[in-house]
Order: structure tokens, then sequence, then C-alpha cells
């Protein structure tokens, strides 16, 4: 076991480049199940997610190998058609290669999906979306079993904007017969850049980031091709806030700015300036911030609820009162009661929470208890004066790729170290 410790109230200056994001990359992976071919993937971050998807990867066939920063999959012979309960139990992600597998080798079987505990996230949308192309989906025994012997394309309607079902329907369209269109799916970045690596392999897919996707079926993606995923608008935005907490003038490179466009509005009226070109954003914060006043997570093009952790450890010390909203999922303030051990004053009921802004935080020994309530943590103690200690770190490591020497290149006084 490991963890952070913080020597917080440093300010914060320097250079960041941005790495491929995992939301996007492991949508990718389970797409490479499709390639009857080899994909080169670029500046691939090593997050333990990553690697809990190359394990299931493996377990299909598929032969993967890392090339400094690159990683290349081979899945032109794949042998099995079943992911295991101990590699689906590491992460969410996991059922994402329902739909390439099926549309693929036409049987599956997957165990149902880990990952971070935050709140009840139902994989029906995902299931339903299967037997609406015609396969034949029972669950039973921890088990989901699928046969896509018979499937054709179809209009699907989904009830919510699911981000995981939207990649995974887009993803069983590629190989099956007819057209498959997508009504009301998830408008999120990370679905544009499936959409342009599954092009690149040689799939007919328009419309993503609108009200409709349609898929072309085709009979084959066996084209050999290198791809670079967008850049990680979370970790982006998570250092935006860190910017924003502790003061100086940081550089975040290899960005798209409006993938982040939301979150830079608040900050901006906060106190923050920007100055933004190309692919580079410059932030720095001239005097105290103030209060976003009422702040909700939303789908895109809102702020994502991949960010409400840290903004919350941001409005702590924002001059004002904030109404934090979590609109996505009911268990996402478990990082609340170790903020308050940090002096925070906070108080929540159900999904809303009321941050009465101080001037500064304490260090404290506090846990992280998920991938984003703990990167919540580390911002709160680069912030706060005196020393925190952070455990739960490989939850951090999910989705943060040595995340302490990314801070350290800017100014942070961060270690880790064994417990």
């Amino acid at each position: 076991m490991q963890r952070f410790y913080i020597n917080g109230g440093n300010q914060l200056n320097g250079e960041v480049k941005i790495q491929s994001g995992k939301n996007a990359l492991l949508p990718i992976l389970a797409g490479c199940i499709l390639v009857d071919g080899i994909v080169e993937l670029v500046n691939v971050p090593r997050y333990t997610d990553i690697d809990a998807m190359i394990e299931i990867l493996e377990h299909l066939g598929a032969v993967v190998t890392w090339n400094d920063d690159n990683l290349i999959i081979d899945t032109r012979i794949l042998s099995s058609h079943d992911v295991t309960i101990e590699s689906a139990g590491k992460l969410r992600a996991s059922i994402f290669t329902l739909g390439s597998i099926l549309a693929r080798m036409k049987l599956a079987k997957l165990a149902y999906p880990g990952g971070c505990n935050i709140g009840l996230r139902p994989i029906d949308l995902h299931i339903n979306g299967m037997r609406m192309l015609g396969a034949k989906v029972n669950e039973k025994n921890g088990f989901i079993y699928a046969n896509g012997s018979n499937m054709n394309g179809g209009d699907i309607v989904l009830d919510l904007p699911s981000v995981g079902a939207t990649e995974n329907i887009m993803m069983a369209g590629v190989l099956t017969k007819g057209t498959t269109r997508i009504f009301n799916p998830a408008k999120e970045p990370e679905i544009v850049d499936l959409q342009n690596f599954l092009n690149k392999c040689g799939a007919k897919i328009s419309g993503a980031g609108s009200n409709l996707i349609t898929i072309e079926g085709v009979k084959s993606l066996a084209k050999n091709i290198k791809y670079e995923a967008m850049p990680d608008r979370i970790v982006t935005g998570t250092l935006l806030i860190a910017g924003a907490m502790c003061g100086g003038k940081i550089v975040l490179k290899n960005v798209k700015a409006e993938h982040n466009q939301a979150l830079i509005a608040k900050l901006a009226k906060s106190a923050c300036q920007f100055d933004i070109k190309d692919d580079k954003i410059k932030i720095y914060r001239p005097a105290r911030l103030k209060s976003f006043g009422e702040v909700e997570t939303l789908p895109y093009p809102g702020i994502p609820t991949d960010l409400q952790a840290p903004i919350m450890a941001l409005q702590a010390i924002s001059e004002g009162t904030t109404i934090l909203i979590e609109n996505l999922f009911e268990a996402r303030f478990k990082h609340v009661p170790e903020l308050i051990k940090m002096g925070a004053d906070i108080k929540f009921k159900g999904n809303v929470c009321i941050i009465r802004g101080k001037e500064k935080l304490y260090g404290a020994e506090v846990k992280a208890c998920d991938l984003r309530g703990g990167a919540g943590l580390v911002l709160a103690g680069l912030a706060a004066e005196g020393y925190t200690t952070i455990g739960g770190i490989e939850y951090i490591d999910r989705g943060y790729y040595k995340f302490e020497e990314m801070l350290r290149t800017i100014g942070a006084d961060i270690r880790r170290e064994d417990c």
C-alpha cells in the first residue's frame, strides 16, 4: 500500500503536456477487437485501468506490446469470446467489450463490470441495445451470455444519453449488416474520438456529437493504423483547478480548450485569467477566488461529474457560498468527510452540497475512496497549510498517470511513499 505525502501552500508554475485520455482510450481499446489487423496507439499513459483493459484483450487472444509510450495491439487472431470475473471486476469499462466481441465473434460471455463504487451504474441500456439489434442476451450466475449470430442494424432510442451505452452500440453496429441509428446518444468528445478511430479503421459512422449517430455496417476492419486519442479533458480540468487553487502560472500543452469550456467559463468569473492559443491554455489567478454560486454536473458540454470533487475542493477555499448539485451519481460525495477533516465547511443531503468557503484548509490524514474524489483530496492538500497524507491512492492511479511526478514538475511538494 502507498500514500501521497504533501507539503501544501506552494504556488504552481511551469508547463505540463497532457497525454491521451483514459475515457477515450478505454472504448478505443475495446474497438480494437473489431480490427482484423494491428493498431498502434500513440502517447498512451499507463493508467492502471489501461493495464486492466489490456489484460482483457490478451485473454481474448490479442497480442499487446509497449514501445515506449506507444501501444501496439494485434487482434488478427482471437481465440476466446469471454471476459472473466477477475478481469471484469477491475474496471467498469469491461462492459465496452460486449458490442465489439458480439459484432466480430457472434458470441460473448462477460462477467459483470467492476470499477469505483460511486453509485448505481446499471448496464441495462447496453444490454437492451444489443437486444434491439437482434442479439439474444441472458443474464445468469453473474455473467452476461449473448449470441449475435442474427444481429441486424436497426433504430435504437436511448432512454438516457449514456456515454458507455452509446459507445457500445456504435461498436456493435460496425460489423453488423444494415444501418444502425442511435437516437438521443451521448455527445461527449470521447464519442467523437471513437468515431474518428473506427472510421480510420474502415468503419462508416457519422453524427457523433449530434442528436443522431448513424452506422453503416461493413464486412471487416482490416486496415493497420496508427492513432492518437484525444487529450485527457479530465486531467486538463483537474490541473486548471489546481492552478486556480494554488496560484502561480501554469501552461497546459496538447489540450483542446473547447472540451473544458464550461469549467473555464466558471473559473474566469471566479478570479482566474486565461491565455488560450492553439493547443495551449495558460492560467493564473491574481486575486482571491470567488464562489461559483451554483454549479451542477451535467452531460457534455456541461460540467462533468468527474470534476465534481476537484471543484468542491476549489469552492472550499473560495469566498462565498456554493450550492453544488451532483446529477449523475448518487454516491459521489464520499470525499466530503475527508475535506471536512481538512477544515472545509460542507453540508450535504442527497445530491446537494452547500459549501461555505474559508480562507484556507489545513493538512490532515485522509483517504481516497474513489478515483476523482482522491484527485480532489490531492488538490486540497496542495492548497492547504501544513502536511497532508492521502491513503487509497491506488484509486487515483486509475486515471492520473504518475500524478505526483506531473505535479512536481510545476512546483508541488508531493511524494509517493509506502505506508
